[in-house]
């Protein structure tokens, strides 16, 4: 969505992978489900994979099950995913509120396995009265956008429409995003904060924008679900992110790591930390998961 902040060098690469290893290692046997966050931690932010993520990332999706897992759209999220050459496998998407299973023999490579919409009237109205200057772009349950004038990203990928804000007040929607370009976030957490919206989730990246979905909808909980409907235990999950949006994800994995970019806020709620996304940080996390599996074999 946005640039992040300058690139953080790691100068002990041998201490990441010994406390990768002291966390990770535990988790050999049985395939896991693993939860990675897309930007900051796939890619960097300027959209771009290097080589080793791709070829660990297509190994891990080999071996055990790969769930990309972000705020981008379904159509954002799929090109990373084919780009990944990885075709089979579930995506996340809109942060937890549109789940995909990849398969190769459907339309498009994946099917919709489940939305979750809600009505964000009440909130944009909200919104309206203390932060009047702000953008807003509303995601519905087929992958389409619509925003008020001159708000486009390609975290939509798609071209929004443009629509008066009122119009976008009535749709049912399964993410709503908000910008306003001239606050910092911490500003724009003071505005949301005052504005008492409530009975949706929302996190803050780094600058001033708001995701915000059904209530109690997040990464996470799209995970659990298919957790759940594949039968693997909860021990055996893990998570990597750098974002806000990846705090429940990470709180939930049976190992959550941070990349080594990512605000203290994010990294304080993991179980461990990796190097940045510029140093291929979960690059080593993947390696360090699929060590220990040859271990065991």
């Amino acid at each position: 969505m946005t640039a992040s902040p300058a690139p953080t060098a790691t100068t002990d690469r041998g201490a990441t992978r010994s406390r990768l290893q002291q966390h990770l290692d535990g988790l050999a046997g049985a395939p896991l489900l693993i939860g990675l966050d897309v930007d900051g931690t796939l890619v960097d932010h300027d959209g771009a994979m290097t080589a080793p993520m791709r070829e660990s990332l297509q190994q891990a999706a080999r071996e055990h099950t790969v769930v990309i897992s972000t705020g981008r759209s379904v159509g954002a999220t799929v090109p990373i995913v084919r780009a990944a050459g990885i075709t089979h496998g579930y995506a996340v998407c809109s942060n937890g509120a549109v789940t995909l299973e990849m398969d190769p023999a459907a339309e498009g490579g994946y099917r919709v396995l489940s939305t979750r919409s809600f009505q964000p009237g009440h909130a944009l109205r909200t919104l309206r009265e203390v932060a009047p200057d702000a953008h807003y772009a509303v995601e519905t349950a087929d992958g389409s956008f619509r925003s008020t004038q001159g708000f486009q990203d390609a975290s939509f990928g798609v071209e929004a429409v443009e629509s008066e804000l009122g119009d976008l007040l009535e749709l049912e929607a399964v993410r709503v995003v908000v910008h306003v370009p001239d606050l910092s976030p911490q500003e724009f957490s003071e505005v949301i904060a005052e504005s008492g919206v409530h009975g949706v989730e929302y996190s803050i990246g780094w600058t001033a924008w708001l995701d915000m979905a059904a209530p109690g909808v997040s990464k996470a909980t799209a995970l659990e679900e298919v957790r759940e409907s594949l039968g693997i235990e909860p021990g055996r999950t893990v998570a990597v992110g750098d974002g806000f949006n990846d705090l429940e994800m990470l709180t939930w994995a049976g190992v959550g790591v941070a990349m080594g970019q990512a605000p203290q806020g994010v990294k304080d709620v993991a179980d461990t930390v990796t190097d940045s996304i510029y140093e291929d940080g979960t690059v080593l996390v993947l390696e360090r998961l699929l060590s220990a599996s040859s271990a065991q074999t």
